[in-house]
């Protein structure tokens, strides 16, 4: 019981809006040929999902697949439908997931990002005549993993602040 336990303030949805934008850019950088790059954006919508599940659902991601797919020139539908099923899954297993420090979630939400992946590659073999990639593919959705405890330290922040500062108050 070392780790403190805050009462978190409630999201800003504008925080919300600017961090999924943040993970878009991030997306759009021309990372070229590297093999293992995250994606930001599954990661946002599956942090986001799974701690503002109100806010960011299955609609939000929709959206933002069918943006990636627009960036990505891939058919029209494949990130988005990666997303939407990455969001639902999320949501479904957001009050479990909430019981366990960030490094046990990277191994809970690990499933999540290879499904994305599998769904992603199973669209893309299923409609056209490209090959497997190899292994390497998904060694994409262990970095976006690895990168969870990072990502809910910085999404949280803002929610940890307090409102007025107070020495003598305990929590």
């Amino acid at each position: 019981m070392s780790h403190p336990h805050y009462i978190l303030l409630p999201a800003n949805s504008l925080f919300i809006a600017f961090s999924l934008m943040l993970a878009f850019i991030l997306n759009l950088f021309p990372w070229g040929l590297s093999v293992g790059v995250p994606d930001f954006v599954a990661l946002a919508l599956v942090f986001w999902s799974i701690h503002q599940p109100r806010k960011v659902g299955i609609g939000v991601a929709f959206i933002m697949g069918l943006l990636m797919d627009v960036h990505d020139a891939v058919y029209l539908g494949e990130n988005a439908l990666a997303y939407t099923l990455l969001s639902y899954f999320a949501i479904s297993i957001h009050r479990r997931v909430l019981w366990f420090p960030p490094v046990v979630q990277s191994l809970q939400v690990f499933p999540l990002f290879l499904g994305v992946q599998l769904i992603q590659l199973a669209v893309r073999l299923l409609s056209s005549d490209s090959h497997f990639p190899g292994w390497l593919f998904f060694l994409e959705c262990a970095v976006t993993t690895a990168l969870w405890p990072l990502a809910t330290w910085l999404l949280l922040a803002p929610q940890r602040r307090a409102v007025d500062k107070d020495n003598t108050r305990p929590i």
